[in-house]
């Protein structure tokens, strides 16, 4: 019996995720999978009742005590500094060692893409942002701070354990699902230390791989090409900013961040699975947000966890839903949230 803890988070996080385990149900229903799912209010507003961001052990308790984590969007304007998003993003990230980040950027529709004359076989590669290390390892500080002679330093660490482990993962889902190339991206140009580090483990990771074309871009170059020829990339590979930053582009050439999954992972772990949406407060409990973005994580959290023909099912009953335009405001549709909800699991019965 598959458990799962699920953190709904804040804004359309709450609106999106109950579509999703709405979802998860009804999968479990048709397929007879009897699925566990422990809800958790870790928040904006239970920060504001409690003071508690992320208990300390609550990393620890989800490895050792679940199959996955579905977490929400985190952020609320009644916490400027957003300090509880970033304990309990961070505190699962690094606190339970998720250094795989993992996007599949695959277009379900050509009318979704701003990209002309672009079809789903032109939008259809993954990929892997190195997720604990980087200029998103707090490393720094600020001295004089809020003086006209302030210093700010904010440092990029990346480690040959880091960089080789992602790299390697890249390669290793290249080879277990026949793709034939890894592009790895870095700025090694300019950011002559850590991404030459980059740069040389890439080297020495490719020669294991010997039947997989090994490629290389600086990343200006990539997001043009992302651009101009998607169609030329299979799985991209590259460290935690440059990840950031190319999987929201990504993310707009398959329809929006709304149609967006991500999956932050540890092989062979307990890993967590979220939407990479905002969590858009002024939208929160409007029925409006797209919530294609949380069924088709929850749908990479059922394949990772070895139910890839109900992966595969979730993700037919989206395009179904796009298809026969079942969709919400933000693609052109006229159905809720909890319509698009209620329409995926309809569908899932006939599909199945």
């Amino acid at each position: 019996m598959p458990r799962i803890a699920v953190i709904p988070g804040d804004g359309i996080g709450v609106d999106v995720i109950a579509e999703g385990t709405k979802v998860l149900r009804r999968i479990a229903e048709i397929s007879g999978i009897d699925i566990k799912l422990d809800f958790f209010p870790y928040g904006a507003d239970h920060f504001l009742k409690t003071g508690e961001t992320f208990p300390q052990d609550a990393a620890r308790s989800f490895s050792e005590n679940y199959d996955a984590i579905y977490l929400g969007a985190l952020g609320d304007p009644r916490v400027p500094s957003n300090q509880h998003a970033a304990d309990i993003l961070f505190g699962l990230r690094f606190g339970m060692d998720l250094y795989v980040n993992y996007r599949p950027v695959k277009l379900l529709d050509a009318r979704l893409t701003p990209l002309k004359d672009k079809t789903e076989k032109d939008v259809d590669f993954v990929i892997f942002r190195e997720n604990t290390e980087g200029l998103y390892a707090m490393m720094g500080g600020n001295f004089k701070k809020g003086t006209p002679d302030e210093i700010a330093i904010q440092e990029d660490v990346n480690t040959y354990k880091g960089v080789h482990r992602i790299i390697d993962y890249a390669f290793q889902f290249a080879r277990k699902n026949g793709h034939k190339k890894v592009t790895m991206t870095d700025k090694a140009n300019a950011l002559t230390y850590g991404h030459g580090l980059w740069q040389r483990v890439f080297k020495e990771v490719q020669a294991n791989y010997p039947e997989i074309e090994p490629e290389h871009m600086y990343v200006d170059a990539l997001v043009m090409q992302m651009v101009k020829k998607p169609e030329q990339f299979q799985v991209i590979v590259t460290c935690n900013m440059f990840g950031d930053i190319i999987t929201d582009l990504g993310a707009q050439l398959q329809g929006g961040l709304g149609m967006a999954a991500s999956g932050n992972i540890r092989p062979g772990a307990t890993s967590m699975f979220e939407p990479v949406h905002g969590s858009a407060p002024k939208y929160a409990g409007k029925n409006i947000a797209n919530p294609f973005g949380a069924v088709l994580t929850a749908a990479m959290m059922l394949e990772h966890i070895s139910y890839a023909a109900e992966a595969a099912l979730i993700e037919k009953a989206v395009l179904d839903a796009i298809v026969n335009d079942k969709t919400p405001q933000e693609l052109g549709g006229n159905l809720g949230t909890r319509e698009v909800g209620d329409y995926l699991c309809e569908a899932l019965g006939k599909l199945a």
